[in-house]
């Protein structure tokens, strides 16, 4: 079958933020989704929608839909009025704010279960969208790296206390959906099973940032092999490079914006949300998971000698053996037990 790649055309010919590539409203009205009578009730919870990021871009389109939206904030202040812009649009589905740190399981636990009284246990799509990256090295209030444990693991343990809901909201025409917003940069990442907190291996910010990133995608593959026979699936995504809160640590950022062919590849966050929309509502990936997604379409795998900056994914993205792996050690680090 050729790969679903529906907005080719438009990725043919960067010209940076608000070109011609598609933003998250725009897969949500191709879709022909808008107050859509197969989503409103649906519930959808995005993790990460702090002001100026991906998240308050992918609530918001997924909000047209009708569907119920719950965006998860570490500053309640702030996400009320991210609530409040969403809601500005006028259609029917509620928007609730859950206060959650993703770099504390006391924080995620407290906030999976405010969600699920509030939800009343119904949950369609989880969107992992919250992250840090390439920070300074530092611990989760549990003890783990900072960004192995926030992107990788709160994510983890949330999808474990909120996936009875996933389960039982699932149906076969319908399949509940798991999405985890990976990064091209899984491609220099590799999981230190033997060090995931880098206490004997050097820390560099990138070097933790890949291995988190990839370890976002082992989970979306093992979830999805573990759970369609349940109508669940999880996909994971790349969304493209833009300049957010998110790359507020990097270095390099007036570089990108110097180089006249890297600036020209930037999205807005409009834009940026487009993919992890796609994956959450597509009616052409229902039924689907265990597959990486970016450009809005299936991802290719790229060569090694590809450019950092070049999107695809690379041969280890895609390892039953190692995605085993993660699943039982993340098991046992977060305390969880199947």
């Amino acid at each position: 079958m050729p790969r679903l790649a529906p907005y080719l055309e438009q990725h043919k010919d960067y010209q940076g933020p608000g070109d011609a590539r598609p933003t998250a409203i725009q897969i949500v009205e191709d879709q022909g989704l808008v107050s859509s009578p197969s989503w409103i009730g649906r519930v959808v919870l995005v993790t990460g929608c702090s002001p100026g990021g991906l998240g308050p871009e992918t609530a918001k389109a997924i909000h047209l839909t009708g569907a119920d939206v719950y965006i998860t904030v570490r500053d309640v202040t702030k996400g009320k009025q991210i609530a409040e812009e969403i809601l500005a649009d006028g259609k029917p589905g509620k928007v609730g704010v859950i206060e959650m740190d993703l770099a504390s399981l006391k924080s995620i636990r407290a906030g999976a279960e405010e969600f699920l009284r509030k939800s009343d246990n119904k949950l369609n799509v989880l969107i992992n969208n919250a992250g840090i990256m390439a920070c300074p090295q530092g611990k989760t209030k549990d003890g783990f790296e900072l960004q192995f444990g926030t992107n990788h693991l709160g994510h983890f343990y949330l999808f474990h206390l909120v996936k009875d809901a996933l389960l039982a909201s699932a149906s076969p025409s319908f399949n509940s959906r798991v999405i985890s917003v990976s990064s091209a940069a899984h491609r220099y990442g590799e999981i230190h099973f033997d060090d995931l907190n880098f206490e004997k291996i050097e820390y560099t910010p990138l070097k933790a940032y890949g291995q988190s990133k990839l370890a976002n995608i082992y989970f979306a593959n093992e979830l999805d092999r573990r759970y369609k026979s349940q109508n669940l699936r999880a996909l994971s995504l790349h969304p493209g490079g833009i300049l957010t809160p998110l790359t507020r640590y990097l270095s390099t950022t007036q570089d990108i914006l110097d180089d006249p062919d890297l600036s020209k590849m930037l999205k807005n966050p409009a834009q940026g949300a487009a993919t992890t929309v796609w994956a959450a509502i597509a009616k052409e990936l229902e039924g689907k998971g265990g597959i990486y997604l970016d450009e809005v379409a299936e991802a290719e795998e790229t060569p090694p000698e590809a450019p950092y900056y070049a999107g695809g994914y690379n041969a280890r993205a895609f390892d039953p053996a190692a995605e085993e792996k993660l699943w039982a050690v993340s098991l046992k680090l977060t305390g969880l037990s199947e």
